[in-house]
């Protein structure tokens, strides 16, 4: 963590794996289209982030239910790896732990079909909007009666999926920590 980093007061933005970018991507139609009070977060420190981290490690430097808003676009896709389920959900517990109660995780991934999946040598799992239901804590009600294996042993988060859309070749979704 930088020098300069203090937790926020009020209402307040993460950007995470921000690289140079620092407007948003996705909003909601109410949702301001400049960030109100954002912190960056990033591997690499020429990028001149508020936070340097490896997402990779947890926890994340962030106090629990610290932002409204988590912003993270073309990074979930270069952290874990396929089939490692223990880091796909250590990765969904982290979001969920660090967004106050209804805060949202705007995301971007690219599409499990699109070019770019596995083209890129630094992608390294895919994120489809079938792995998004294993977030929401309501769809294991039915564990046992389908084929839908039963992570809440490791995943203490609860989301809801607020949407999914796929543009040229992106998955783009909104969760809203229950």
């Amino acid at each position: 963590m930088t020098a300069e980093f203090k937790p926020s007061i009020g209402y307040s933005e993460l950007m995470l794996g921000c690289g140079h970018v620092r407007k948003k991507r996705i909003k909601l139609p109410d949702d301001s289209e400049d960030f109100q009070n954002l912190v960056t977060c990033d591997i690499n420190p020429a990028v001149n982030p508020d936070v340097v981290h490896d997402l990779d490690l947890t926890p994340w430097p962030f106090i629990d239910e610290e932002f409204n808003e988590v912003h993270v676009h073309q990074v979930l896709e270069h952290l874990g790896s396929q089939g490692d389920y223990e880091a796909f959900f250590d990765h969904f517990n982290e979001l969920y732990r660090i967004l106050k109660p209804g805060g949202i995780v705007y995301a971007s991934t690219p599409a499990w079909d699109g070019m770019w999946a596995w083209s890129d040598p630094g992608h390294t799992r895919v994120i489809s909007e079938g792995s998004l239901m294993f977030l929401d804590r309501d769809n294991y009600d039915d564990t046992g009666e389908t084929t839908m294996t039963d992570y809440r042993d490791i995943y203490h988060g609860d989301f809801k999926v607020e949407g999914v859309q796929e543009v040229n070749g992106s998955l783009y979704f909104m969760l809203r920590k229950k």
